[in-house]
């Protein structure tokens, strides 16, 4: 039996997600790319059991509160699945999650909402990016839970699902 494929995600609150979701949305129409879930990876594709990942999510939600956190810049790359994307400071409260859920990936650790997945072309991408980067450098983004995915580089992305999720604690 193949292990099942998850990710932790730091998800914004429903307000924020609402917004989020519909720039995804707008992108995703304007360039012709997938649409998906915006979120904040803590840790990518890890074949740990639902039930383990379930603790150590439970265990890092209450040591940290709710949060907001101002974007930083929006940037792209060519990375499909960083094309385009909001980027945020390693604050202490994103820093104390990651080093919690994964520690080994702190060193590298580069806190972003992708915002398009995938290559497009470079002078639109470029044209939107300053477009969005107008409207969100500096806002901030409220942080409330973290969620179970079923995701992963060779899921597509279509299939990809929260299963389950913790709040933060409350601030």
């Amino acid at each position: 039996m193949t292990a099942q494929i998850h990710s932790l995600w730091l998800m914004a609150s429903p307000s924020d997600e609402a917004m989020l979701s519909g720039l995804v949305g707008d992108l995703a129409g304007r360039f012709g790319t997938p649409v998906f879930a915006p979120h904040l990876t803590l840790q990518g594709d890890t074949a740990m059991p639902t039930a383990a990942l379930e603790r150590a999510i439970a265990a890092a939600a209450e040591t940290v509160a709710a949060f907001s956190e101002p974007v930083a810049l929006v940037e792209g790359s060519e990375a499909f699945f960083r094309s385009f994307y909001a980027r945020f400071a390693i604050s202490q409260p994103l820093a104390q999650l990651k080093r919690a859920l994964d520690p080994e990936g702190l060193d590298s650790f580069m806190p972003h909402v992708s915002l398009l997945y995938g290559p497009v072309e470079a002078a639109a991408k470029a044209a939107a990016i300053a477009e969005v980067h107008a409207r969100l450098a500096g806002r901030a983004i409220h942080f409330d839970r973290i969620g179970i995915v079923t995701s992963g580089q060779e899921i597509p992305i279509a299939e990809w699902r929260v299963v389950a999720s913790v709040a933060l604690r409350a601030a």
